[in-house]
């Protein structure tokens, strides 16, 4: 009776997650989050140039993907991605680089563009031996940046009434409590030297520190224009980069042809799961049933799981899900092999599919495990689509897992006659021998 009801509460769920999913789609409040390749738009790969990073790079480059997605939101674009990736350590490059998804923006150029006009903001000191002569760059007279971008909480335009500059248009900067913590040791340890602030990489600045400033503020004076320093004071409130960027390479995928990928796609799931009913029901006739019943609910949850993370679904994040439901009827097959062995050994039909699933419940774990293994890999080393492929797999073989054992399990108990007679014993039989 347990099982009955189990079977009951798995349908109730499953009818439940598939209201949600299908109300979620229609109404637009949680649609499926698609890849650029699926949606069409704008992606965009910067190199960072972290060598002029004194500190900890993994935190600047954590700044630098916070202040894009500033700068990106500011398009209008839905749903924009950024994400860092690091060049792959077994090829040894170990390069910093950034990837930005602009779903149905089609003019790369106005994107770069947009982008473009985030400033990089750092603060620099003298070196003490610095060559003063004419062929010495910036890099070789100053040090590392000591504060950047990502230490500034806020902007202001002056005129005249800081810093002594008598009607002249500067901007003026506040620190976040980080910033004003390193400004403050910073004009504290180096009074009388030379501290350079760099936009863009010039020098616009180059104070020499009289004392200690512990306010958190500095003042920029480059013989701005109100104009443009009115201009640059939006640009470092939207955020300034902590790391300067250099664009790599532009890729602009076409609304038709994503949309003509998303159909596909779903066309060769629904081919395949109906190939793969059709086959578990004639060649394992009820339990084949039980098995599509339990794929239904993997497939709906896997779907649920999907919108609520959220994944964003690429070409190759729906070949992986189509390759987990194959793992989820890969395990059905193991547990309706060993259920007919004991079966045949003349055990009653409940006992055999405890037992049958109890000796198929090893090798599921250890094949399952191995995937997840494989999965964790190509995430961690992959690039962008090889991580989706693989947090797609990864997740669909651990639902799978868990539908399989759980839902059939619970399912072929609930239906599980008390004796076998000659109707059962074909009905729970397979092959095409009667």
């Amino acid at each position: 009776m347990k099982y009955r009801l189990g079977a009951v509460v798995i349908l109730i769920l499953g009818a439940l997650l598939v209201w949600y999913v299908y109300q979620s789609e229609v109404s637009g409040s949680k649609k499926f989050r698609l890849g650029l390749d699926l949606s069409g738009g704008t992606q965009l790969l910067y190199k960072a140039d972290t060598s002029a990073i004194a500190g900890d790079v993994e935190e600047s480059m954590n700044a630098l993907r916070e202040t894009i997605e500033r700068r990106v939101n500011l398009f209008g674009v839905a749903e924009p991605i950024v994400q860092r990736e690091k060049g792959s350590s077994v090829a040894g490059e170990g390069e910093e680089r950034l990837i930005i998804e602009l779903p149905g923006v089609t003019d790369a150029n106005e994107a770069i563009r947009q982008i473009g006009q985030t400033p990089v903001l750092e603060f620099r000191m003298l070196k003490e031996d610095a060559p003063q002569t004419a062929s010495t760059t910036v890099n070789e007279q100053f040090g590392p940046a000591i504060l950047t971008g990502r230490h500034i909480s806020r902007a202001e335009l002056q005129f005249g009434q800081a810093g002594g500059f008598s009607n002249e248009a500067v901007v003026v900067i506040h620190f976040n409590t980080e910033g004003r913590d390193i400004f403050a040791k910073t004009t504290k340890d180096n009074v009388g030297k030379v501290f350079g602030i760099f936009l863009d990489g010039t020098p616009i600045s180059t104070p020499v520190i009289n004392e200690a400033i512990p306010d958190g503020t500095a003042v920029i004076s480059g013989s701005f224009t109100p104009d443009a320093a009115r201009e640059l004071v939006r640009n470092l409130n939207f955020g300034a980069l902590p790391v300067p960027i250099d664009l790599v390479s532009t890729q602009t995928v076409s609304g038709t042809l994503g949309g003509e990928a998303v159909q596909d796609g779903v066309m060769a799931g629904l081919i395949g799961f109906a190939a793969v009913a059709l086959f578990m029901i004639l060649w394992y006739r009820l339990p084949g049933f039980v098995a599509i019943l339990a794929l239904s609910v993997y497939v709906i949850l896997s779907l649920a799981l999907f919108k609520l993370i959220p994944v964003t679904l690429t070409a190759a994040g729906i070949a992986a899900f189509i390759l987990s439901i194959g793992m989820a009827v890969d395990a059905n097959v193991l547990i309706f092999a060993r259920m007919r062995e004991e079966l045949a050994r003349g055990k009653d039909m409940e006992e055999a599919i405890h037992d049958g699933f109890a000796r198929a419940w090893l090798s599921i774990r250890d094949s399952n495990i191995s995937s997840i293994i494989t999965a964790i890999i190509l995430f961690w080393f992959g690039t962008s689509i090889i991580q989706g492929f693989a947090l797609v797999f990864g997740l669909g073989v651990v639902i799978s897992m868990f539908t399989a054992i759980t839902v059939s399990r619970t399912f072929l108990l609930a239906i599980a006659p008390k004796k076998a007679g000659r109707m059962t014993k074909f009905l729970f039989g397979s092959g095409i021998k009667i």
